[in-house]
C-alpha cells in the first residue's frame, strides 16, 4: 500500500515511520493492494493528534486518533480504520453470500385423462371415431399461511447521532468515522442542516433538510 506521511509541527520519528508501515501493511491486506493512504501528524496545545484517510476502489476511510503520545494516537486512529475496513470487508462478501430469489413452487399441473380403452374399443366396434383428447390445462397453485405473522419494530433512541457544534463536510465524515457511526445529523456554520448516513454499498451520502 502506498502510504503518504505528513508533520503540521515536528518531525516525525523512525519509530513512528516503522509503526504506521506495519499498521497500514495489516489493513492493505483487508482492502487490496491497490489502496492508498495518507497520515497526518499534529498537535494541539497537550494533545496529540494523528488524521488517517484511506482510499480503496469503492471505499474511503477515515479515521481520527487523539492521545498524549503520538505513538498512541496512531495506534487509536489505525485501530478505528483497521475496525472501518473489517466491516467493509464482511459487508462485500455478506452480498456476494445473499441466495438468488427463491424460485415460486408450482403444483404439477392437473391433467385430465384421455378417452379410457374401453371407450376407444367400443366406437371403434360400432363405426364411430373416438372423442379427442380434451388438451392438458395448467393450474399454478399457490399456498398462503392460515395466519399473518405481525413483527413488531425494534427501536433504539439515541442522541450520538446528533452533532452539537457546526462543522463542515469533510469534518463530518471524519466524525462519523470517530463515532463509528452511519448516521450523523449536523449543521454547517451557515445554519443549514445535513444528514449524513452510509448506505447499503459503503458510500456516504449527504442529505440536505430543506
Amino acid at each position: 500500500m502506498e502510504v503518504e506521511l505528513t508533520a503540521r509541527q515536528g518531525k516525525i520519528s523512525r519509530a513512528l515511520r516503522t509503526q504506521a508501515e506495519e499498521g497500514m501493511e495489516r489493513i492493505g491486506r483487508i482492502l487490496g493492494k491497490t489502496a492508498r493512504a495518507s497520515i497526518t501528524f499534529g498537535a494541539q496545545r497537550h494533545l496529540q493528534i494523528v488524521e488517517l484517510t484511506v482510499q480503496a476502489r469503492l471505499q474511503t476511510i477515515a479515521a481520527t486518533g487523539k492521545a498524549d503520545t503520538m505513538d498512541a494516537a496512531l495506534r487509536e486512529a489505525m485501530d478505528h480504520a483497521e475496525n472501518q475496513a473489517r466491516r467493509y470487508r464482511d459487508r462485500r462478501l455478506e452480498g456476494k453470500r445473499l441466495p438468488k430469489e427463491e424460485k415460486v413452487l408450482r403444483e404439477p399441473p392437473v391433467v385430465r385423462p384421455k378417452v379410457r380403452p374401453a371407450q376407444t374399443e367400443a366406437a371403434a366396434e360400432e363405426g364411430r371415431p373416438a372423442r379427442a383428447a380434451k388438451p392438458r390445462a395448467s393450474i399454478a397453485v399457490h399456498s398462503f399461511p392460515s395466519r399473518a405473522a405481525v413483527v413488531e419494530p425494534h427501536i433504539v433512541r439515541s442522541s450520538e447521532a446528533i452533532a452539537l457544534k457546526f462543522m463542515t463536510i469533510e469534518e463530518a465524515v471524519k466524525e462519523a468515522e470517530f463515532r463509528d457511526r452511519d448516521l450523523l445529523i449536523f449543521r454547517n456554520s451557515a445554519g443549514d442542516m445535513f444528514v449524513l448516513h452510509r448506505r447499503r454499498d459503503g458510500q456516504m451520502e449527504l442529505v440536505e433538510i430543506p
